[in-house]
């Protein structure tokens, strides 16, 4: 029939304009999957590899693991009727870092914002991995020890960022502050706003109290950095004299026009050794 070979060419044709757009936005396409259930998309975008990185559940490996991991949240993250606020996005290459504040409501109608951030990296067009980080404490009432993602990389931030890393690992308070705009603010990975600390006078008391047994050592191991903020993946192994099990994060750091850093947003379920469980 000699329509046939148009007709699978638009057909070809669709299915690549599918993929391209959930490849350009690939955290948008992991939130629909959670939100839906319906592991196909990805599998028709990424065929491949596919690996997620979830602070309660682990690695997540294949599609058939995948369909699995979907089917559990399901059960739970329903109940909760979650509505998803995108903060920002920085894009780089084939890595995309998303920060999301979820919007959950228990059985009684009471909202909590739960702030998350999602890498995606794509190192093909067959493949992708996604890595969330948050703190897992608003959901399950206690903190949780996040193993190491990624192992030590080449890249490290500069500039301010760069200042700011040097002050957190000498616990030195009146540095890291002078990294923030005067109006900056370092919002916690906890939800509510006791939990963000804006202006010199609240900062300068959040990084005092943070330090009061010294730095906090991070290793560095992924730089996303777009010109305007920069976000940094690591494994925090110190805190103050105490040694920590490995355990990974991710801070954004969003820079004004003058250089000086306007916030500093962090996602990780890592407390002081004081507060560990």
């Amino acid at each position: 029939m000699p329509w046939f070979p148009d007709f699978a060419s638009a057909v070809e044709l669709s299915r690549q304009q599918t993929r391209t757009a959930a490849a350009a936005d690939p955290v948008a396409q992991y939130f629909t999957l959670l939100n839906t259930g319906d592991t196909h998309a990805i599998e028709d975008v990424w065929p491949g590899e596919v690996t997620l990185y979830d602070p309660l559940a682990g690695r997540i490996h294949g599609h058939r693991e995948l369909r699995h991991f979907v089917q559990h949240n399901q059960s739970w993250l329903g109940a909760l009727h979650p509505r998803t606020e995108k903060v920002a996005a920085t894009v780089v290459g084939d890595r995309a870092v998303v920060e999301f504040m979820a919007h959950l409501h228990d059985e009684e109608g009471v909202e909590l914002a739960w702030p998350i951030a999602v890498v995606a990296e794509s190192p093909d067009d067959q493949s992708v991995s996604f890595r969330t980080y948050c703190r897992a404490w608003p959901i399950t009432g206690e903190h949780h020890r996040r193993p190491a993602i990624l192992s030590p990389g080449e890249d490290h931030p500069g500039g301010i960022v760069a200042r700011y890393q040097a002050a957190l690992a000498a616990g030195d308070a009146e540095a890291i502050v002078s990294t923030f705009a005067p109006d900056g603010y370092y919002r916690e990975p906890s939800s509510g706003p006791q939990y963000t600390h804006q202006g010199t006078e609240q900062l300068r008391a959040f990084f005092a109290a943070r330090f009061s047994s010294g730095g906090i050592g991070i290793q560095h191991c992924a730089v996303t950095d777009d010109g305007t903020r920069c976000a940094l993946e690591y494994t925090c192994l110190r805190w103050g004299t105490h040694d920590l099990p490995p355990q990974a994060g991710i801070a954004v750091y969003e820079r004004g026009a003058d250089g000086l850093l306007t916030a500093v947003r962090g996602y990780d379920d890592i407390t002081p050794p004081a507060q560990a469980p």
